[in-house]
């Protein structure tokens, strides 16, 4: 199970990447778009839009939740505070991301709490790989 909360974990912190590569595309495809004449509004998504939400709106979420519930049961020493944290910001990431479609100054907190989400699941995957290393370490 320490095994399956590390991937988890992880799956998260990548994740975050994998979002600003989506957002990023997204916004390069708009530029493209209108610079050759395009136009961008409220009825216009691309891709990379659509793959932002999808990922950031039920794919992380849903990875947090598994986290916490594999958390009960790995064994690792402040796993299931570290997971919780870890769904915690990443559920404030969905609020901020809805949110700064209305209110764009939302949309820096939303950029930056991204960093905090890579972070803690960085530190709960940390965990779990040193609660392994213990493990091994300790004769049987």
């Amino acid at each position: 199970m320490r095994t399956a909360y590390r991937v988890l974990a992880l799956l998260i912190a990548v994740g975050v990447v994998v979002q600003a590569a989506t957002v990023a595309y997204a916004w390069f495809v708009v530029l493209h778009d209108t610079d050759s004449g395009g136009v961008f509004d409220k009825n216009t998504m691309n891709g990379g839009h659509e793959a932002h939400e999808v990922i950031g709106m039920m794919v992380l979420p849903t990875i947090a939740v598994l986290l916490l519930l594999v958390a009960f049961f790995a064994k690792v020493p402040g796993g299931v505070m570290w997971a919780a944290i870890t769904l915690g910001v990443v559920l404030l990431q969905v609020v901020l991301g809805t949110t700064g479609a209305s209110v764009p100054f939302v949309g820096l907190l939303h950029g930056i709490n991204a960093f905090a989400v890579a972070g803690v699941a960085s530190v709960a995957a940390a965990k779990a790989r040193r609660a392994g290393e213990a493990a091994a370490a300790t004769p049987a």
